[in-house]
């Protein structure tokens, strides 16, 4: 979704949400933009991508050093899972998962460049969904903000 930065004020600091239903399904400009849309996965080959994208981009979310990884899940929407202890994997109380989520690590990710979903759940879990078209290069930029706001972030716990 785009907006304009008035829209965006007020969610760009704080807890504030945009909850939306979906009032359109079934329609027929609906059906007709869904069926453009799967023409465009075919002719661009965008599941290709994202096949010959993954092997190369799960490496350095499996082996990451900076910061306590619990468990990576899914090949392309990425869940990072946080732990106290990478042996014991032991978790975050709700409180430390407050203070790190919502305390530091969302602002300091948007702050950095990386947009990521507002959890309303405190699971220490960060959650990415890159765009299909994602190439290496951006995988490594995703990369590089996580492991320094990560490595900060270990600092402040």
């Amino acid at each position: 979704m785009l907006v304009s930065d008035a829209l965006m004020e007020p969610f760009s600091s704080g807890t504030a949400t945009f909850l939306h239903g979906i009032t359109f399904a079934g329609h027929p400009v609906s059906a007709a933009v869904a069926l453009a849309n799967l023409d465009i996965f075919e002719k661009e080959d965008l599941l290709g991508n994202v096949g010959a994208t993954r092997p190369r981009s799960a490496p350095p979310w499996r082996s990451s050093t900076t910061c306590h990884r619990g468990d990576v899940r899914a090949p392309v929407l990425l869940r990072i899972e946080m732990v106290k202890d990478k042996v014991t994997r032991e978790t975050f109380t709700d409180d430390e998962s407050e203070r790190l989520l919502r305390g530091f690590l969302s602002q300091a990710l948007f702050d950095a460049g990386l947009v990521l979903p507002r959890r309303r759940r405190g699971d220490p879990v960060i959650q990415l969904a890159p765009p299909l078209i994602c190439g290496q290069e951006h995988f490594d930029e995703i990369e590089a903000i996580l492991r320094a706001v990560l490595t900060e972030a270990w600092t402040r716990i």
